[in-house]
């Protein structure tokens, strides 16, 4: 044994007589440093992160999106027309009077239809007053036409709260990459966002929406219409509901 493994030790006997002998180091303590002699120069290994689920790359998130509409007007035109009445008013109908954001209307100005945009304009912003939109509320604005040859549209905007995702037709890599056996990076966008587009109420994907009170007349209705069926007197009797 190594005298780094041991010490010497000096014992005296009865007889006076000193004797040199050797202290075992345990060898619980040798194990132990051997075991993490063999751990030192190891090599770490770092595992990848990159998610491979696509509700995690294409999350559905909720904010401000700005909602719009372009309706053409024609340079002979006097007034709104019937086409752009119906267009607008479908365009409203995501309109939130509650929390009645700014409608801003915008209207070109050194285009070729510069006149029949204002005056298309004004009935826009009347027509967005029978339909719920306070008159505060409405932004009238114009903007430069880039073509002053051409005819430019009106444009009608508002912001609102919606349920969205990012874009669409993101290739990084070649889709011939598969070694990792990994999605591709544009898999489920379009998936999440028509989930995202569908979702009225944006509010029901953070919780679920408060319980409405019972129609007790409805209830009443269809109990009676559950009597009428004709079921037999021993099914009712079995059942766990009596009436």
């Amino acid at each position: 044994m190594s005298k780094s493994a041991s010490k010497v030790m000096t014992v005296r006997t009865a007889s006076g007589i000193a004797r040199k002998g050797r202290q075992v180091v345990p060898a619980l303590a040798i194990a132990l440093a051997a075991s993490l002699s063999g751990c030192a120069n190891r090599d770490s290994v770092t595992v990848g992160s990159i998610p491979d689920d696509y509700r995690t790359t294409h999350p559905i998130v909720i904010a401000e999106k700005n909602q719009k509409i372009d309706l053409p007007v024609g340079a002979g035109d006097r007034g709104m027309t019937g086409a752009q009445r119906d267009a607008l008013l479908g365009f409203l109908d995501g309109y939130d009077k509650s929390a009645a954001p700014a409608l801003t209307i915008a209207m070109p100005a050194g285009s070729a239809n510069e006149v029949a945009a204002r005056a298309a304009g004004r009935d826009f912003a009347r027509l967005a007053m029978k339909a719920g939109v306070k008159r505060d509320r409405i932004v009238m604005t114009s903007y430069q036409s880039a073509v002053p040859e051409a005819s430019a549209p009106v444009r009608a905007a508002f912001v609102a709260v919606r349920a969205q995702t990012d874009k669409c037709g993101r290739w990084p890599d070649d889709l011939t990459e598969t070694s990792d056996n990994k999605h591709y990076a544009d898999f489920g966008c379009s998936y999440q966002n028509n989930l995202a587009a569908q979702v009225a109420n944006p509010n029901d994907l953070i919780g679920p929406r408060k319980q409405s009170e019972i129609d007790a007349e409805n209830r009443g209705a269809v109990i009676d219409v559950y009597r009428a069926r004709g079921i037999s007197d021993e099914f009712l009797g079995n059942s766990e509901v009596t009436y």
